[in-house]
């Protein structure tokens, strides 16, 4: 049985923390509930001790409390202190280093390992200070779960919504038990999508990428532990469940998105970005004269896989391509490999017939430093498990190497 200190900040969301607890507890864990003043305002401290079992605690300066344990050492009994859900507000007060109430000063006091579940507005989630914050604590080793992307309580839609409490324990079950979870602790930036290229108000270049494969990935990725950034383009695939998912449209956001995502543990680049942007797209729609083509002056787009595979400083372990080939395709993703700097490539032959662009299997061959391994054809979820599987292993081999391929 596990100890978990649970932080409910305040938020609408803090219903779900109700769940959470009954999940907890179902599974054997011991929960000691800690509630903010506004944690209150939306979820009471009687529903919370009854499905605990335990006092919910609130107040800083509680005589009682001080002379049984103290507020110090309720942050250190823990093996695992979870922030669920995680408002802006408490976000900004670990960021800083604040102390100001008995929930912030427990996760000041601590050594212990401490999970958060954001949860607010999308205006709130995407704001640079937001995120700048969520930098920070990525960095201190804080382990993020979700948000999810969905309808929010105040109408709008978007990045935001509290995971789920499913997610959430799950996450906590590979937190406590990272034997199970290989990935555990290792953050995996992945690219997924199309990217649209605009050409004027109502068109753009793209081309015809689902994104299923990069879904797939993710969802694999979380699986084994890892806590993912989700970089993609307007893809049609679901968003995958459990990541950090980050939406652009064109490759200068995209690259952008994946320079802020940084540091990484592995970069996998699923995205297939376009080649070419119009160098000066219109701001008006582009209207037909009589017969007459319009002039498009292409230039090319950043070279994102290339751009972190040869980074100086603050490289990923392992940087990972992907080649969609139509012919020649081993010789042809070898020679990329070598061109980009990267660790492995990918290569899936989407020529015409094939149905993989698009579709719902994959027949890959996995390029490394030591040569080619073909993979049988089989669904794009099975193709990104065996390649978690391969990832994981290879960042867990001390010298770098594992089977499969040199990083």
């Amino acid at each position: 049985m596990s100890h978990i200190l649970l932080i409910i900040g305040g938020g609408i969301a803090a219903y779900k923390s109700l769940e959470l607890i009954r999940l907890l507890t179902k599974a054997g864990h011991e929960v000691t509930p800690v509630m903010t003043e506004s944690a209150g305002q939306f979820v009471t401290p009687l529903s919370v001790s009854a499905l605990a079992g335990k006092k919910v605690h609130e107040a800083l300066f509680d005589l009682t409390a001080e002379a049984e344990m103290g507020h110090i050492q309720l942050s250190r009994v823990a093996d695992l202190l979870v922030v669920a859900p995680a408002t802006a507000d408490m976000m900004a007060k670990m960021a800083q280093g604040r102390a100001s109430d008995l929930a912030s000063t427990l996760l000041l006091a601590t050594d212990t390992p401490v999970m958060i579940a954001p949860a607010m507005n999308v205006r709130m989630w995407l704001h640079p200070a937001t995120q700048r914050n969520l930098a920070t604590l990525q960095g201190d080793g804080v382990a993020v779960v979700g948000p999810d992307e969905g309808d929010m309580a105040c109408g709008e839609y978007g990045p935001g919504r509290m995971a789920e409490p499913q997610a959430i324990f799950e996450a906590i079950e590979a937190a406590l038990d990272p034997g199970a979870k290989p990935l555990a602790g290792r953050h995996v930036l992945v690219t997924s999508g199309p990217t649209h290229e605009p050409i004027d108000p109502v068109r753009y270049i793209a081309n015809r990428s689902s994104g299923a494969q990069g879904t797939a990935l993710a969802e694999a990725l979380v699986d084994l532990g890892a806590r993912v950034t989700f970089v993609t383009g307007p893809a049609s695939a679901p968003m995958p469940k459990g990541a950090h998912v980050v939406p652009v449209e064109t490759a200068a956001e995209m690259r952008d998105a994946v320079a802020a995502a940084l540091p990484a543990d592995a970069a996998i680049f699923a995205a297939a970005v376009a080649d070419w942007r119009v160098e000066s797209g219109s701001d008006r729609k582009i209207k037909k004269q009589d017969g007459a083509l319009p002039e498009l002056r292409l230039a090319e787009n950043p070279d994102i896989l290339a751009g972190v595979a040869r980074m100086a400083e603050g490289r990923p372990r392992l940087v990972v391509g992907f080649a969609a080939e139509t012919h020649d395709v081993t010789a042809n993703a070898t020679a990329k490999r070598a061109r980009k700097g990267c660790d492995w490539i990918v290569a899936n032959d989407v020529s015409p017939g094939t149905g993989i662009m698009g579709g719902s299997e994959n027949a890959v061959t996995l390029i490394t430093a030591t040569g080619s391994e073909d993979w049988p054809r089989m669904g794009k979820a099975d193709v990104a498990r065996r390649l978690a599987q391969r990832l994981a292993e290879a960042l867990a081999n001390e010298d770098g190497t594992a089977s499969g391929g040199s990083i």
